[in-house]
């Protein structure tokens, strides 16, 4: 759900040109109130040096820039003025763009508060998942500034108007109060009664699981205080996990290709399959052998944001995808990647911070892709790989494919049995993948958990069609990387990468998110090599034993921090929902609490160490000293980030720069 923070409620003409001058760039604009027309709106832009005052009228029945298109919300006609750079300009033609929201401050930190959730979407939620007396807090979409409260009663949802006025808040012109939170209080202990009589009951919040990226901190600490507060730590992060596992009860997608009889000697485990909707098939096989297709693995894939609208249909949307892919031989070519040397300007704090262009300010530069730069170590991946043009192959629409090729494509998979090793090599070559990820022991605790797969070092092994050499093994503190080359039938070789992570221990996660993060560096700075060699590298091949728990952990671990790439720290994420995405793809991905904690533990420390990155940044460049990036430390070394209020803060954000140097805030144009 996109966040509508750009709306500022309670701001004026004045107080926005100066926070657009002091905290914005070209393109940055917020809505407000407006404060010449009771009921309409103000749209403040800057552009260069100045800001831009448009109005926004609502006559009750459509929003619209008096005269221009109209829209249902306030919502849409900002969405529809950001994505359509060239429909909004002045009277002499001259172009008006909406690049960067400039954020604002949600009312509450609370987890009950949804922010920008529509009403039919909150009932969903809380007839689904909710229980009577269930409760959330919502932005109106049809008044924005004001919010709404949504109950469930009995089998009904009830939604009750909370009015911001004066900066007050207050239930049909009742009672006031300073905070949502004092509202929500008072009327926990004082329900309040329909006009049918219904006592509407505020019994459990129903927390939202979606974070600002940069806001990360505040809520690990509260999940973290949550889970002590309760019996037995049932709450919190607990609590969160919890909810995932009854959402996972709700998929009945079907496994019938895994429950075969000529197919169960090829899986680890009995009861752990591959959904048929997404598994991975094998062209390159006698298919008169029953079976002979059948691979325990499955692709693994973010949806496009049209899909994520619909999170529930976004399973049946992959498996159309993978049909068309499952149709399609190996791998497509025809679809390449953009030149890494073009890079929009660094205009926002977002791109600054990362040190890359954030979304909204590559698609103003059209740009197909994302070039993704080092915002970690010395490289996290640049550009998606091969795999993410695999799964737009068949889209009747070159602007979703572009979407598409946004997100990386995984492949998630068991550990090799014995009598599945050729299989496992033929996927990899009919995938043309590149890079292997191993998160496990071959034995841990006594118990086989993956066949060795490969050779020795200077030694070559062949299991069926596949000849694998191994040329080398170095090892980290780490993890062991291993190169091999690969023939499939005689054909020319490939160098493949194999990461073999080795200090997961047996019971639980790492300690130190750290070394999880430097090495999804290395596997990405690998990919992204491959394809400046002029490669199409396949998917990144993910497996542990059963091909769940720590696959899916380091698959969601990356695909949140790719999404922090490309949106900047403004972005909203959601762990949760990230994973619920996922095991729609794949059964029973992240396995325990412990590895839904570790996924918040490691997306929180990678945020810290933007934060410390640019920090350094700026101490450099006051010395007059190049930047060296930063590489991930551990907990004890690194220090915690301002919090986001104080980056908000001018003194703070320009402390090196004299207050005289800025531009005076110009009076604002009447609107």
């Amino acid at each position: 759900m996109t966040s509508r923070r750009w709306f500022h409620p309670s701001v004026s003409g004045v107080e926005a040109e100066k926070m657009l001058l002091e905290r914005g760039f070209d393109g940055s604009f917020l809505a407000r109130l407006s404060s010449s027309s009771p009921g309409a709106f103000t749209l403040s832009v800057r552009r260069g040096k100045e800001v831009t005052h448009i109005k926004i009228q609502n006559n009750g029945d459509f929003f619209d820039l008096y005269g221009g298109e109209k829209f249902a919300t306030l919502s849409e006609l900002v969405q529809y003025y950001m994505e359509n750079g060239n429909q909004l300009k002045e009277k002499n033609g001259q172009i008006i763009e909406l690049k960067q929201p400039l954020i604002c401050a949600e009312p509450t930190t609370e987890r009950w508060f949804h922010g920008n959730l529509s009403g039919k979407e909150a009932e969903r939620l809380i007839l689904e998942r909710g229980k009577n007396g269930s409760f959330l807090v919502r932005e109106s979409q049809s008044k924005p500034g004001d919010f709404v409260l949504s109950v469930r009663t009995d089998d009904k949802v009830t939604h009750v108007m909370i009015r911001w006025h004066e900066n007050k808040y207050d239930v049909g012109g009742g009672q006031k109060f300073n905070t949502l939170c004092d509202l929500i209080e008072h009327y926990k202990r004082n329900p309040m009664v329909e006009t049918c009589g219904t006592v509407v009951h505020l019994r459990q919040p129903f927390n939202a699981t979606r974070i600002t990226a940069a806001g990360i901190d505040a809520r690990v600490e509260q999940l973290q205080r949550e889970n002590g507060s309760h019996c037995y730590g049932k709450g919190g992060f607990w609590e969160e996990f919890e909810s995932l596992q009854q959402q996972e009860c709700r998929y009945t997608f079907s496994r019938r290709e895994g429950q075969r009889n000529e197919n169960r000697v090829k899986n680890r485990y009995k009861n752990i399959l591959p959904f048929d909707h997404t598994r991975v098939k094998l062209k390159d096989v006698d298919s008169t052998h029953p079976g002979a297709e059948y691979i325990n693995a499955n692709y693994i894939r973010q949806p496009t944001e049209s899909e994520q609208n619909d999170m529930n249909s976004s399973s049946e949307n992959l498996a159309q995808q993978q049909g068309h892919q499952n149709n399609n031989s190996t791998t497509n070519n025809a679809i390449t990647y953009a030149s890494i040397n073009q890079q929009p300007a660094k205009n926002c704090q977002s791109c600054q911070l990362l040190n890359k262009p954030c979304s909204q300010c590559s698609m103003k530069a059209n740009e197909s892709k994302h070039k993704r730069n080092d915002s970690l170590t010395s490289t996290r991946l640049q550009l998606q790989s091969q795999s993410q043009s695999k799964s737009s192959i068949g889209s009747g629409s070159s602007l979703l494919r572009d979407e598409k090729d946004l997100f990386k494509t995984y492949i998630a998979t068991q550990g090799c049995l014995a009598n599945t090793i050729q299989d496992f090599w033929n996927m990899i070559w009919q995938e043309d993948t590149r890079v292997i990820v191993m998160t496990t022991k071959e034995i841990e605790r006594g118990k086989k958990k993956c066949e060795k797969y490969w050779p020795d070092p200077q030694q070559s092994k062949e299991w069926g069609s596949a000849k694998v050499t191994c040329l080398s093994e170095t090892s980290t503190a780490d993890y062991t990387l291993r190169e091999f080359l690969l023939s499939w039938r005689g054909q020319d070789e490939r160098k493949i990468f194999q990461y073999h992570f080795q200090v997961w221990p047996d019971h639980g996660v790492p300690s130190d998110p750290g070394c999880v993060l430097n090495f999804l560096q290395d596997v990405n700075a690998r990919q992204e090599q491959l394809q400046l060699e002029g490669l199409t590298p396949g998917p990144i091949c993910v497996h542990c034993s059963a091909g769940i728990g720590r696959t899916g952990t380091f698959i969601v671990i990356d695909m949140i921090l790719d999404q922090i790439d490309r949106e900047g720290l403004d972005c909203e994420i959601d762990i949760q929902r990230t994973i619920q995405m996922v095991r729609s793809q794949r059964s029973g991905m992240v396995q325990t609490e412990a590895q839904y904690k570790f996924v918040y533990f490691a997306v929180q420390h990678y945020i810290q160490t933007l934060f410390q990155r640019k920090r350094a940044e700026q101490q450099s460049l006051q010395v007059g000293r190049e930047y060296t990036n930063i590489k991930s430390t551990s907990d004890s070394q690194l220090p915690l980030p301002r919090a986001v209020t104080d980056l908000n803060n001018p003194s703070s954000v320009y402390e090196n720069i004299p207050k005289e140097s800025r531009p005076p805030p110009t009076p604002p144009r009447k609107s």
